[in-house]
């Protein structure tokens, strides 16, 4: 069974930066692709940044220019480096693996930027 262990949340202020890491327990070019979702209060969960196997990065648009993700395949980990953050970043991020038709999903970790 795959598992995906998040790390790397916390409180911050407005303008702060954090970052995100999950391991995985496979290699992580077993993977079509990798990502961060995120949960806001009372809001549905999005896709906020994604990398593809061959390398493609993706981020939605309130995320793109302050958010950056990589991936260490050695260490089979994922990062998101957030920067500039915003009260409407905060929420439950969630680490994502997609293989084939199956979806992974870490246990979440909280981020929250006061107002």
């Amino acid at each position: 069974q795959v598992q995906l262990v998040e790390s790397g949340g916390g409180l911050v202020q407005a303008g702060g930066s954090l970052r995100l890491s999950c391991v995985a327990s496979e290699n992580i070019f077993f993977f079509n692709s990798m990502g961060w979702y995120r949960q806001g209060p009372g809001k549905q969960r999005e896709l906020v940044a994604s990398i593809s196997l061959g390398g493609s990065i993706s981020y939605v648009d309130s995320v793109d220019g302050r958010f950056i993700i990589s991936r260490d395949t050695g260490l089979n980990t994922i990062n998101l480096q957030m920067n500039s953050l915003k009260p409407e970043d905060t929420g439950v991020y969630f680490c994502n693996a997609k293989m084939l038709r199956s979806d992974y999903w870490g246990q979440g970790t909280k981020v929250t930027v006061p107002s």
